[in-house]
C-alpha cells in the first residue's frame, strides 16, 4: 500500500508500506524519504496538527491505526527537537526573571553580567576645570558601547562585545524591557492550514521574509589566545613533514578579556586532530565518532570544551627561507565560500546561550581560524566568525559556493522541495550611491566578523609543552599512538605531571582495550585539575590497571642497537629452548614456556 507524507515547506513524497508494517518502521522510511532525523518531525493524521501519532502508538501496525491505501499523512516540525542545544555543553544554570526563565549560560557570561560595564575616563588637563572630587562631561565614565571611546582606542575597536551590544539594546527608556533577538528564519513557516502546501500553495503568514544582508557590528567573541606557540607548531609539523593540509577542533574555555569592553577571550589550551583525508589541496573529514566521543569525555573532565576549529592553507615557496605563497588578504578573499559555510555549520552546532530569545539561544561563540601565508610571505594566524545571518542561511541551506570564484557565495533558487526567500545585500555604486543587489552571487565579505588573535607574553602551559607522544590519526605521516610509543614517553618524562598531563595521551589511554582505565581516570583528571603532583604519584602507584599496561608498554620498547626486546634481555637473552610468542588476545609478548598468557590467561 501506499501513503502519502506532506510537509508545508518540502512538498509531498510518497512511500510503500505494508499494512501489517508497525509505525516505527514508517518512520524510518520518512525520515529517509526528506532526509531529515527520525527524531527532528512529528507525525498527524490531519492538516491542523491536532491528533499527533505519539510514541506509544509507533509500536502499533499500520493496520490497527486504521491507515488505509492511500491515506495523506502531515509532517510538522518537532520544536523540542529544534530548540534542544544537543551539541552543546553549558556549565552553569542561571534564572532570570527577564526573557527566558532558565537559561544555562557559560560561567564567562554570568561574570560579565556582573559587571557595571562603565569605562571610567581619567581628569583631561586641558578641558577639565575642577577638582579631583569632580566630574565633567570630558572626564565621566562613559558606556561600555560609547563610538567615541572605542574609535579612540589604538587599534580602533570595530565591533561592539555581545554583552556591551545587549547593553546597548537596554539602554532606552524602558531600559530593555521589551528587547528580543530573534533568529531570521528561511524556512517556511508550519501549520497553516489555509492552502495545500508548498509548492503548490504558498501564503503571507507562512512565507519567510527576504532577508537583507549587513554588515555585523558586534562579535560574541572578542578575542582568540593561544596558550603558546608550541600549541601552533605541533600542528603545522603535519605540513611541513607531508605538504598536505590539515584540520583540527580548538579545546580551551571562555574568559573574561580585557582589551575589549565587557569582552570574551577564547583561550586554546589544545588542538584535536579528528580522522581525515589529507592532501595538499583539499581536507576531507572522515567518520571519527569513537575519537570525538573520547576526546569530548577527556575535555569535559579536564574543565575544557570545544571553542573553535582550524586549518592550514599553505603552499611552500622556498623551502630554505621557510617562506610560504600569499593567496589572502584584502585583494583576493579572506576566507571562502566554502569556509564560511563549514563555520556556520559549525556555529548551527555550538549555539550560544541567550536569555533574550524565545529559544534560549542566539549566535555562537564558536572561532573559525585560518593559518595562511601574509603579505611578506611568512606564515600568518586569522581568526573569523560568521555572522548570525550567515549562521542562519546555512543552517536551513540557502546558501551554495560558487565553482571557480572563492570569494562568491550563492543563494539556492527555490525549487519543489525546498522554498527559499531573496536575499539582497546592500552595494555601493561609482557615483556613491546605495543600490539593493540580488545575492546571486553574493560577496562572502558580508558574513565574515574578524576576531584579532594571538600569544600571551607570558606562555600558559595548560599541558606540558615539551611531550613527545603522538598526536592521534597522523598515520600519514608514519605517527602512530601505540605501546611502543607509550614506552617511549614513559621513559623520556622527568616527573609524573610531564607524563600524564598531555591530552592526547589521555585520550588514547582510553582506547586501549588490554584494559579499561575510564573509571580509574576520572581520580587523575581531578589531580590533574589541581595541578597535584602528589595526587598525581599516587594514583600512578595505586592504579593496577595503569602499572599493567605500563608493565605491557615496557616490553615493546627495543634496543636501537641490536634490536634485542627488554624481555630478552630479562631471561638473559635466552628464549628459554624457543621463540616469545603474542597472545592473539591481548597481543601480550610471553615467553616460550609459557602455555598460557601471563596478563589474560588465554591458550598459547
Amino acid at each position: 500500500m501506499l501513503l502519502r507524507i506532506q510537509s508545508s515547506d518540502k512538498g509531498t513524497k510518497r512511500i510503500e508500506v505494508k499494512e501489517t508494517e508497525s509505525f516505527s518502521s514508517v518512520v524510518k522510511k520518512i525520515s529517509s524519504a526528506f532526509e531529515i532525523s527520525e527524531n527532528s518531525f512529528e507525525i498527524s493524521k490531519n492538516r491542523t496538527g491536532e491528533n499527533l501519532i505519539i510514541g506509544s502508538d509507533k509500536s502499533r501496525s499500520l493496520k490497527t491505526l486504521k491507515l488505509n491505501h492511500g491515506d495523506i499523512l502531515y509532517l510538522f516540525e518537532n520544536r523540542s527537537y529544534l530548540t534542544e542545544p544537543s551539541s552543546y555543553s553549558g556549565s552553569i544554570s542561571m534564572t532570570s526573571s527577564e526573557g527566558t526563565s532558565s537559561i544555562k549560560l557559560d560561567e564567562v557570561d554570568r561574570e560579565l553580567e556582573k559587571l557595571d560595564g562603565r569605562i571610567e575616563r581619567p581628569i583631561n588637563a586641558q578641558l577639565c576645570r575642577h577638582n579631583a572630587g569632580s566630574k565633567c562631561i570630558h572626564c565621566t565614565s562613559v558606556e561600555p558601547f560609547d563610538d567615541e571611546y572605542l574609535q579612540s582606542r589604538e587599534p580602533p575597536i570595530k565591533h561592539y562585545s555581545f554583552h556591551s551590544f545587549i547593553r546597548k539594546q537596554r539602554s532606552g527608556a524602558d531600559k530593555g524591557k521589551f528587547i528580543s533577538l530573534e533568529d531570521i528564519n528561511c524556512r517556511i513557516r508550519p501549520g497553516c492550514t489555509g492552502h495545500p502546501a508548498w509548492p503548490l500553495g504558498i501564503c503571507t503568514k507562512c512565507q519567510p521574509s527576504a532577508v537583507t544582508l549587513n554588515r555585523q557590528r558586534y562579535r560574541h567573541v572578542d578575542y582568540v589566545q593561544f596558550e603558546n606557540r608550541n600549541i601552533i607548531e605541533k600542528f603545522l609539523d603535519f605540513w611541513r613533514r607531508s605538504g598536505s593540509q590539515r584540520i583540527g577542533f580548538l579545546y580551551g574555555r571562555y574568559e573574561c578579556h580585557d582589551g575589549v569592553p565587557l569582552g570574551i577571550k577564547a583561550t586554546v589550551a589544545a588542538i584535536y586532530e579528528p580522522p581525515q583525508k589529507s592532501t595538499a589541496n583539499s581536507i576531507e573529514l572522515i567518520d571519527g565518532n569513537e575519537w570525538d566521543s573520547r576526546m569530548e569525555w577527556v575535555a569535559k573532565e579536564l574543565g575544557l570544551m570545544r571553542i573553535g576549529w582550524i586549518f592550514t592553507d599553505l603552499v611552500a615557496e622556498d623551502a630554505s627561507s621557510g617562506t610560504v605563497k600569499a593567496f589572502r588578504g584584502a585583494d583576493t578573499h579572506f576566507l571562502t565560500a566554502e569556509e564560511c559555510i563549514m563555520a556556520g555549520h559549525f556555529q548551527s552546532q555550538y549555539p550560544n546561550p541567550c536569555r533574550y530569545t524565545t529559544s534560549g539561544l542566539f549566535g555562537s561563540k564558536f572561532v573559525t581560524v585560518c593559518i595562511s601565508g601574509d603579505s611578506s610571505h611568512h606564515v600568518h594566524i586569522e581568526a573569523y566568525q560568521v555572522s548570525q545571518q550567515c549562521q542562519a542561511l546555512v543552517r536551513d541551506h540557502c546558501l551554495l559556493p560558487t565553482k571557480d570564484c572563492p570569494p562568491l557565495g550563492y543563494i539556492r533558487d527555490s525549487t519543489s522541495e525546498q522554498y527559499v526567500p531573496d536575499v539582497f545585500y546592500v552595494k555601493v555604486d561609482s557615483y556613491n550611491n546605495e543600490i539593493l543587489q540580488l545575492a546571486k552571487p553574493l560577496p562572502v565579505e558580508y558574513l565574515i566578523v574578524d576576531v584579532p588573535s594571538g600569544f600571551p607574553l607570558d606562555p600558559i602551559q595548560t599541558f606540558t609543552t615539551q611531550s613527545q607522544f603522538p598526536i592521534e590519526n597522523r598515520a600519514q605521516i608514519g605517527e602512530s599512538q601505540d605501546y611502543h610509543a607509550l614506552a617511549n614517553h614513559i621513559t623520556r618524562s622527568d616527573n609524573k605531571m610531564s607524563l600524564f598531563n598531555d591530552i592526547h595521551l589521555l585520550c588514547y589511554l582510553l582506547s586501549v582495550d588490554i584494559v579499561n582505565l575510564k573509571d580509574d581516570l576520572v581520580a587523575l583528571f581531578a589531580a590533574l585539575r589541581d595541578r597535584n603532583p602528589q595526587l598525581i604519584g599516587d594514583w600512578s602507584n595505586n592504579c593496577e590497571q595503569w602499572q599493567t599496561l605500563e608493565r605491557v608498554a615496557g616490553l615493546h620498547i627495543s634496543d636501537g642497537d641490536n634490536g634485542i626486546s627488554d624481555v630478552s634481555m630479562a631471561t638473559g637473552g635466552n628464549g628459554g629452548g624457543g621463540a616469545m610468542w603474542h597472545c592473539p588476545q591481548c597481543t601480550f609478548l610471553n615467553v616460550p614456556t609459557a602455555k598460557n598468557c601471563e596478563i589474560c590467561n588465554h591458550e598459547k
